[in-house]
């Protein structure tokens, strides 16, 4: 079977994961490890993407990153193909590192943001190659430590991850228990199963559909619940809607929300953030009304350029007031 496209919009939520061919290292010393952490921090520090989550094990990678400026693919290529060239270069090898392509998993993020930072961070732990959480909380090859404030490292975005878990430092006590709590919870299938699986939330809930004779949309690509699944496909089965609108003369979505931020004095990195300041959500509420009702997008793929959920959109849309289009186009 033709392995499927991949799925990524700005805004998108991913888990990426990439192994080492033949199940080798891909990274056997610190000087690689740090290697491979340069290069993912160019790609924070210029825009390319935030970064939530990362962990580095001897054969594969972790990473949590949501897509901004530039496509996944292409980051990924930047990071990767960079590394493997210092890497054969160091070792005086040839060929090929990594095994096949990377993999990514498009995920909902309100849904699972906080159980992927955990899960990514554990792997750590499960691989023993730290001993407990407080040799966790001072490592240098995870997202962990920079999240405890116990490393520092600009690029990753913690403010983002710790405000799921409450305001300061309450956030970072709350984000350490629920981590601290991972550790005795064994492997979570549902993170790392396909279709259903994820979707569901483990074999247990996919059975009891089954015998009741239910369907629910599901994807090997996805991460979320059938509503998200929805969502994501249907956005990517609107591509060549979305020409047929350009063509027509309508406004695209970035374009729009440039138009939008620049009335509201925000940038688009902040009505993107997920920042609830006042003059960004309305910002945000303008946008989503706007695209809705006068453009013809679906909350759906207002939803995944926002970096929100799709109930967020259709709430926001349903409870505001008509903006003054004349202002925006």
């Amino acid at each position: 079977m033709p392995r499927q496209p991949r799925l990524d919009a700005p805004g998108i939520l991913h888990h990426v994961i990439g192994r080492g061919i033949e199940k080798r290292n891909i990274f056997n010393d610190n000087r690689d490890r740090t290697d491979f952490i340069n290069r993912l921090a160019s790609l924070a520090i210029d825009g390319s993407m935030d970064i939530y989550a990362w962990a580095l094990l001897p054969h594969h990678f972790h990473l949590l990153c949501k897509t901004k400026t530039r496509p996944l693919a292409n980051s990924m290529r930047i990071l990767l193909t960079g590394y493997v060239v210092n890497f054969n270069r160091r070792y005086k090898r040839h060929g090929h590192l990594f095994q096949n392509r990377y993999k990514s998993i498009v995920c909902q993020e309100d849904r699972y943001l906080r159980e992927l930072v955990r899960y990514i961070h554990l792997n750590l732990i499960r691989a023993k190659l730290v001993n407990n959480i407080r040799e966790l909380n001072r490592s240098l090859w995870s997202g962990h430590s920079v999240l405890m404030g116990y490393v520092r490292r600009d690029w990753q975005n913690t403010e983002y991850v710790l405000a799921f878990f409450g305001d300061g430092e309450v956030g970072r006590r709350n984000y350490f228990r629920f981590v601290e709590e991972g550790i005795y919870q064994g492997n979570k299938p549902e993170l790392v199963g396909g279709g259903l699986i994820r979707s569901l939330g483990g074999w247990s809930e996919v059975l009891a559909l089954r015998r009741h004779g239910g369907k629910e949309a599901s994807d090997q690509r996805i991460l979320g619940d059938s509503e998200f699944v929805e969502g994501v496909l249907s956005n990517v089965d609107n591509s060549e809607n979305d020409k047929l609108r350009l063509k027509s003369g309508k406004i695209d979505l970035g374009s729009l929300a440039t138009n939008v931020c620049r009335v509201h004095g925000v940038t688009v990195n902040e009505l993107r953030s997920g920042s609830r300041r006042h003059e960004i959500a309305e910002a945000r509420r303008v946008l989503s009304w706007l695209a809705v009702k006068e453009f013809g997008y679906s909350g759906a793929e207002v939803a995944l350029y926002l970096g929100v959920t799709n109930s967020c959109v259709t709430r926001t849309v349903s409870r505001g007031n008509r903006p003054k289009i004349e202002r925006y186009i």
